[in-house]
C-alpha cells in the first residue's frame, strides 16, 4: 500500500511537470526583467533575441505583473522594436489596467496581476522579415491629468517582459 501512493504521487508530480512544459510550446522568445522598487520613466526595459524563422507568422506581447500598488486604470508605454539593419519603430501605445469599478485586470488570484499586453500581431500575424538581432525597448510614459511632466517614479509594476509567439494561423 506504501509503494502504491509512492508510486502514485511520482506520476501525478511527472503529469503536472508534462502538463505545464507543454502549456508554453507557442514561445519562442519570453523574458521578463524585474522592477526594484519603482519604474523610473527614464529606466528602459531592454529585450535581445534572434529572429526566429523568418518564414512563419508570430504574435508579440509587452508583459507585465502589477500589484494592487499600481493606482491608473491604464497605462501607456513607448515600445520600440530595433530591427538587425538598423531600423526603428517606435509607438506609443496604451494599455487599459482596470475596470470601470476599479479592480485590475489581468490573471491572478492574489495581490499580484499579470497582464499580457498585444504589440503586434493583434490584426495580422507579425514577421520577421530580417534574420539576426532584434532589440525591443520598453520605457513608461504615466501622466497625471493636469501635469506636463510625467510620473516620475510609477509604482506598483514588478516585473517587465516581452514574448514572441508562433501566431496560429
Amino acid at each position: 500500500m506504501q509503494i502504491l501512493k509512492k508510486t502514485s504521487r511520482l506520476f501525478l508530480v511527472v503529469i503536472g511537470c508534462f502538463l505545464l512544459s507543454s502549456c508554453d510550446s507557442d514561445a519562442v522568445f519570453d523574458e521578463y526583467t524585474s522592477v526594484p522598487n519603482q519604474w523610473n520613466k527614464d529606466s528602459i526595459a531592454s529585450f535581445n533575441f534572434k529572429a526566429p524563422d523568418t518564414t512563419k507568422k508570430y504574435n508579440l506581447y509587452v508583459n507585465l505583473r502589477n500589484t494592487n500598488a499600481y493606482k491608473f486604470s491604464n497605462l501607456f508605454l513607448i515600445v520600440e522594436l530595433n530591427y538587425p539593419n538598423g531600423k526603428a519603430v517606435k509607438d506609443t501605445l496604451e494599455y487599459k489596467m482596470a475596470a470601470p469599478n476599479g479592480e485590475l485586470l489581468g490573471s491572478g488570484f492574489s495581490d499580484l496581476k499579470e497582464n499580457k499586453l498585444w504589440f503586434r500581431g493583434y490584426k495580422e500575424p507579425f514577421k520577421f522579415n530580417e534574420e539576426g538581432d532584434y532589440t525591443v525597448n520598453i520605457q513608461h510614459a504615466m501622466r497625471n491629468n493636469g501635469d506636463v511632466d510625467g510620473v516620475k517614479n510609477l509604482e506598483g509594476i514588478t516585473d517587465i517582459g516581452f514574448r514572441v509567439e508562433q501566431a496560429q494561423k
